[in-house]
């Protein structure tokens, strides 16, 4: 193996999702994943911490980017449009790779481990944007149903969008949009 090759977090990423799926998440290990991959255990543990972390790494930017999305807009921002603005810049976050959302979805739904380290991760972007909504003076009960809508709206939408992909054009910030549209339309009886 090389001391050094292009891209090795996407080729980490890749053989561990074409592992999990031929063989399953459990009985997958680290080795396998860096050989599979060109690299050594090492490398591997150089971009993440074990072999759920493949599936789930970026949870620290992407909070950055909700606090920072919420704290972007303006005082007289109204709380469903502050959320909004959290939920569409948590879709652009979201890289245009299909095929690998589509495998990343598959192995999670495979594996109940893995169910529920993706219902903490969402869990836990609840917790950061409802905080930041509470530090601009928002009462806490409100938040949190406003947020936890919020975030039910934008998983609809990108499970419609990793389900769509090979269908259309539409963008995950499209389906999310029209999400919060048909949300706003059951609202309205």
């Amino acid at each position: 193996m090389s001391r050094w090759e292009p891209n090795a977090r996407g080729r980490l990423e890749q053989a561990a999702l074409d592992l999990y799926q031929e063989r399953g998440f459990e009985q997958t290990t680290v080795a396998e994943i860096a050989e599979r991959a060109g690299l050594t255990e090492r490398t591997f543990f150089r971009y993440f911490a074990d072999k759920r972390e493949v599936l789930f790494w970026g949870q620290g930017r992407l909070h950055e980017i909700v606090v920072n999305a919420v704290a972007s807009q303006p005082v007289t921002a109204s709380p469903f449009n502050i959320v909004v603005a959290a939920l569409e810049a948590m879709a652009a976050a979201v890289p245009d790779r299909p095929e690998f959302l589509q495998q990343r979805q598959a192995v999670i739904a495979q594996n109940p481990e893995l169910q529920e380290r993706e219902l903490l991760k969402m869990a836990s972007l609840i917790g950061v944007i409802t905080e930041a909504l509470q530090q601009r003076g928002i009462p806490g009960p409100t938040v949190r149903l406003l947020v936890e809508t919020g975030i039910a709206v934008y998983r609809v939408a990108f499970t419609r969008w990793v389900d769509e992909k090979e269908k259309g054009p539409r963008t995950l910030p499209q389906l999310l949009r029209e999400a919060l549209d048909e949300l706003k339309a059951v609202l309205a009886f």
